[in-house]
């Protein structure tokens, strides 16, 4: 009886922590803060709910910065036609997203140029974002 009660607390405890790591676009990000980068893919989070990416990016006065760039989960990603064997570390990435709220290194990445030249799109479908169909009118 104990064990099962632990099971399903730990079971719980999951769900919500899963819920609190999956937020909608409005939760985090600024739709009026655009923002292109471009740089050097510097680390590969494929992991769910939302996939991350980084990239080393030259500010204005030459200093490189990392960003983070989250993207959707990995397999709505790949149905998109962005595959984890479409960027390595090294690759040139141009990313079009909005600014984390918090002012932090962070983007919604809603497009991302891969280094074949393809353009994908790289948000989380149905999270209320610029340019998601499924947003509220």
């Amino acid at each position: 009886m104990i064990l099962r009660a632990v099971s399903v607390l730990t079971m719980a405890s999951l769900a919500v922590a899963a819920a609190w790591a999956h937020h909608s676009f409005a939760a985090e990000f600024d739709g009026t803060k655009a923002i292109r980068l471009k740089g050097t893919l510097s680390k590969i989070e494929w992991t769910n709910p939302h996939s991350y990416f980084y990239v080393d990016v030259k500010d204005e006065q030459g200093k490189v910065v990392n960003w983070g760039c989250e993207a959707g989960a990995p397999g709505a990603l790949s149905r998109r036609g962005f595959k984890r064997g479409d960027i390595k570390i090294g690759d040139t990435l141009i990313i079009d997203g909005y600014r984390a709220k918090d002012g932090s290194n962070l983007i919604d990445a809603r497009r991302v140029t891969l280094p074949d030249g393809r353009i994908v799109s790289g948000g989380s479908a149905g999270d209320g974002g610029p340019g998601d169909n499924a947003q509220a009118q």
